[in-house]
């Protein structure tokens, strides 16, 4: 999955850390990031330009993150697990960021109901978490754990794609907001007694993610 934006400076998203009274328990160790960009001083009426790679990708870029929302919607209401309660909310504050972007570059786009895609792929990834996500919060908590998986190395790969300056802020920022997701869901799986190997990351990267402290991304 492939993906790169071309677009002026944008103020993106501050992460903080969700702790419930005493700031002890795990499940409520989950990072989240407030959106700046729905403030009126953003400026969302200077347009910007993008190619047609860009455009697409962009697209793609905004199912992706609603994929990681709608789970965490749909395992929020299944498990009632803080995890899923804080990070859904960053999932949506992703989806707005690259709402602005397809704003300011006059990019026609849709956001379908929770649940619907319109990428085939991203679909069948929805429709079996959802099955699976039912199982067990084992099971809820690994597919956390794959979401951010797969997202950081699409965001490594776009990266690598593009050289303007202001994608790979973005994208760098939305890689940080996913690295303290993993190390959330992560904790989970240790609590409960549950694993996961990395299917999209190195097992070097992914050690060096979960065995760090959470990071404060801007």
């Amino acid at each position: 999955m492939k993906t790169t934006i071309k677009t002026t400076i944008y103020f993106f998203v501050m992460v903080s850390f969700v702790m419930v009274a005493n700031g002890c328990s795990e499940d409520s160790d989950a990072a989240f990031e407030i959106d700046l960009s729905q403030d009126d001083t953003v400026g969302l009426q200077d347009t910007i330009t993008i190619s047609q790679k860009d455009a697409d990708a962009l697209l793609f870029m905004l199912e992706e993150e609603k994929l990681a929302r709608d789970t965490y919607e749909y395992l929020d209401t299944t498990w009632g697990l803080n995890q899923f309660a804080n990070i859904k909310k960053s999932e949506q504050t992703h989806m707005d960021a690259i709402e602005n972007l397809l704003k300011q570059s006059n990019t026609t786009y849709t956001i379908l109901e929770y649940g619907v895609f319109s990428n085939s792929d991203l679909q069948a990834f929805y429709d079996t978490f959802k099955v699976d996500g039912a199982k067990s919060v084992v099971d809820a908590l690994q597919i956390g754990a794959t979401i951010e998986d797969l997202d950081i190395k699409d965001l490594e790969d776009y990266v690598l794609e593009t050289n303007n300056a202001q994608i790979i802020n973005v994208y760098q920022s939305l890689q940080c907001g996913s690295r303290n997701h993993l190390r959330s869901f992560m904790k989970g799986l240790d609590k409960n007694g549950g694993t996961y190997t990395p299917q999209f990351i190195t097992l070097d990267e992914f050690n060096s993610i979960v065995n760090s402290s959470n990071e404060q991304c801007n």
